[in-house]
């Protein structure tokens, strides 16, 4: 049965920080340089933690709420999203104690890593059990308006960082698939600017300072 609703969106969302959870973890298991360095410069860590942000904010304010209004007197559904809530709020503290490690010349790097990996194994989880028990909800239960306003508000939530977000975005995605995000995420005008402006601007990023760098267990 097709679906309701068009999720390409927020399935990309999630693929695009699944890519990022494995650079991630690549760039902190490596001994040389010190991965809190790498986190510190990374231009990759500033996209995710900025992409996430806006992709939890957008949910925290237009789509959590109408779901929550539309499971009234459904306690076992209700209980899905509240479990899925815990889950975020959990990673969210997760993001404040790395930071705060990264502010921290004093930090071991054992709980560096103890951080980053709960973090990689915490955010796959929750990706996986929000596909899985939350996304199949709304398709059945969330109204169109409602489904069409959570899709605004995620938009207006990466304007501000569009040039670098849509192209971290879009990495890697079939082309039929990326230009259907196109179209619901950038007005046509601006499609040739982000085609010989901004993804160009991306690719030559070094996101996680791995251009270069030593593989695990080679000599520095």
């Amino acid at each position: 049965m097709r679906d309701r609703f068009d999720m390409t969106v927020t399935y990309a969302m999630h693929n695009a920080l699944r890519r990022e959870l494995h650079c991630l973890a690549r760039a902190t298991t490596r001994t040389h340089p010190d991965p809190r360095n790498v986190l510190r410069t990374a231009t990759g860590w500033e996209l995710f933690r900025g992409a996430l942000h806006a992709h939890h904010g957008a949910e925290d304010d237009a789509l959590w709420p109408s779901l929550r209004q539309a499971l009234d007197g459904r306690p076992f559904s209700l209980a899905r999203l509240e479990a899925i809530e815990a889950e975020r709020a959990a990673l969210a503290l997760l993001l404040e104690a790395i930071d705060r490690t990264l502010a921290d010349p004093d930090a071991s790097l054992d709980l560096f890593g103890e951080l980053t990996g709960s973090l990689v194994t915490g955010l796959r989880g929750h990706l996986r059990h929000e596909e899985e028990a939350i996304l199949p909800l709304i398709q059945t239960i969330l109204g169109e308006e409602q489904w069409e306003h959570f899709g605004s508000v995620h938009a207006q939530r990466i304007e501000a960082d569009v040039a670098r977000i849509l192209p971290w975005l879009l990495d890697g995605v079939a082309e039929r698939t990326a230009a259907a995000i196109l179209r619901q995420l950038l007005p046509e005008s601006a499609h040739h600017t982000y085609a010989h402006l901004w993804r160009p601007a991306y690719a030559v990023l070094d996101r996680w300072g791995t251009r270069g760098a030593p593989t695990v267990g080679s000599p520095p």
